[in-house]
């Protein structure tokens, strides 16, 4: 019996509900369920610190989930808005469990955990149990699932609610019940409200039931839902496109090359399957969800860039479907066990690079952590602090300890108290002549960026290029440290102010 034959019937094709005896006893959905999860959390504890250290965009879920709901909610009104509800869940946990980095990045351990055990699922019930159980136990081994699931950010909650979106999708299309959709269309609009570009899994949705050639009731009951979740994500969608300057550091794709090896070599999978007869069901499921969110959005990116690739993580789902349908395939047709050991001992030591490397600090594209020591360590008491520009404000504001004896030279009102995330600065004239009153400034640029050509920054400049020179230069993970001294006498320091 072939896979195709033994899978139920999924996604609206007209074939009628698999009889009870086709289903996978209890015990073997017990392990399809417990053992990606067991896994998963097993790498997501491996090296969760990363010797101690934070990077830029995690150091803003710590500091904003520190603040007040009230404090978040008037901080989305200036930026970060799509985020807001993920800060509001962080704040309740760290009001539960205490604000350290553990607690910051565990709520994506489990997030990711409980997608590993949602992606078996949907492998057992569209391909059988093996593949159930092969394809839970390689999404968490995919590079960009260990990454996203050690990270303070809301991916992985949104890759787990898109997950078990996807199987109530694939539920709702067999049973036919108005209150399974309705758990579809939930599941899908927190996942959106965590993050918007989610909604683009509800287009791999859609997709997928075309190509099954689901029946009128299944596409009118799907749209429904999906009118239901595009309506009730529209007032955020619309107040976050005013935000878009948010996502003015996208200068193209970010990172697109995984996307699209993983979606060729799906795709690949997909038609190797299909030729011979293996999974067309779940092919038709798991190829839309691999492609077009990330497809989509490359598209998107020819008009306004958009593209990175953890806005999308949850087209991981669709290549380990895909992955652990072929490999149980391969199983049943391969006579002699000894090739697909050594097949799986290549995939896993293939695997041991990535997997290490994911696990230091050099693995983000900064270290807010070795930002803020080399401040503290290139700072004498007294000095000046400037940030270039100052949005880069928030690399140091993890840890207040490492900038409390320097004077920032910019700041009018501070981040907490402006509900912002980098504070507020003052007038270009008033910058420039702080910095008159000042010897010796520490300088915070992050690599890479390039400084707005607004007034502020370029009195910043001007003022550096005019009065001062560079002392020294410390080189960390994202960002360049750099201590500037008056022309007229090096070796002065500034009093204290």
């Amino acid at each position: 019996m072939s896979v195709d034959e033994r899978a139920p019937a999924v996604a609206g094709t007209v074939s009628p509900p698999a009889p009870a005896r086709r289903r996978s006893p209890s015990p073997a959905k017990a392990v399809v369920v417990i053992a990606p999860l067991a896994l998963t959390i097993a790498l997501g504890l491996w090296g969760i610190r990363r010797k101690n250290t934070m990077w830029g965009d995690e150091s803003v879920t710590y500091q904003l989930a520190h603040r007040d709901l009230s404090q978040i909610w008037l901080t989305a009104q200036h930026i970060d808005l799509v985020h807001a509800l993920y800060y509001a869940v962080m704040h309740e946990i760290f009001g539960l469990f205490g604000g350290g980095l553990l607690t910051l990045r565990l709520p994506s351990v489990l997030a990711m955990s409980v997608a590993a055990s949602g992606v078996g699922l949907l492998a057992l019930r569209l391909a059988g149990p093996r593949a159930g159980l092969l394809a839970g136990l390689v999404f968490p081994l995919l590079p960009q699932v260990q990454k996203y699931a050690q990270e303070g950010r809301s991916y992985a909650m949104v890759c787990a609610l898109v997950t078990w979106a996807t199987y109530a999708l694939v539920v709702s299309v067999a049973h036919r019940t108005r209150w399974r959709w309705a758990v579809y269309g939930s599941t899908m609009l927190l996942a959106c409200l965590l993050h918007e570009f989610a909604v683009l899994a509800l287009v791999a949705h859609g997709v997928t039931l075309v190509v099954s050639r689901a029946p009128r009731p299944v596409l009118w009951a799907w749209s429904v839902a999906a009118t239901g979740v595009v309506a009730a994500l529209s007032p955020l969608a619309i107040c976050s496109a005013g935000q878009s300057e948010q996502v003015s550091w996208i200068g193209g794709p970010v990172r697109p090359g995984y996307f699209l090896v993983v979606a060729v070599v799906g795709v690949v999978c997909a038609l190797a399957l299909l030729g011979v007869r293996g999974p067309v069901r779940l092919s038709a499921l798991a190829v839309p969800i691999l492609v077009l969110p990330g497809l989509l959005l490359l598209i998107a990116s020819l008009v306004k860039p958009l593209f990175v690739d953890r806005y999308v993580v949850y087209s991981n789902i669709g290549i380990a479907l895909l992955l652990g349908a072929w490999m149980d395939y391969f199983l049943r047709r391969q006579r002699s066990s000894r090739y697909v050991w050594v097949a799986a001992v290549a995939v896993l030591a293939a695997l041991v690079q990535p997997s290490l490397s994911l696990r230091t600090p050099q693995s983000r594209s900064n270290d807010v952590t070795a930002i803020g020591a080399a401040v503290r360590k290139e700072g004498r008491p007294g000095d000046g602090l400037l940030y270039l520009s100052g949005q880069h404000r928030i690399l140091t504001a993890a840890n207040p300890e490492d900038t409390r004896f320097l004077t920032d030279l910019a700041l009018a009102q501070d981040p907490v108290s402006s509900n912002t995330l980098a504070g507020v600065e003052l007038p270009a004239q008033e910058i420039a002549a702080r910095m008159l009153e000042f010897d010796r400034i520490v300088v915070v640029r992050a690599t890479g960026a390039h400084s707005p050509t607004d007034p502020r920054e370029e009195a910043k400049t001007s003022t550096l290029r005019r009065h001062f020179r560079e002392y020294g230069t410390t080189h960390v993970n994202g960002a360049r440290v750099t201590v500037y001294v008056r022309h007229h006498d090096p070796s002065r320091r500034s009093a204290p102010s």
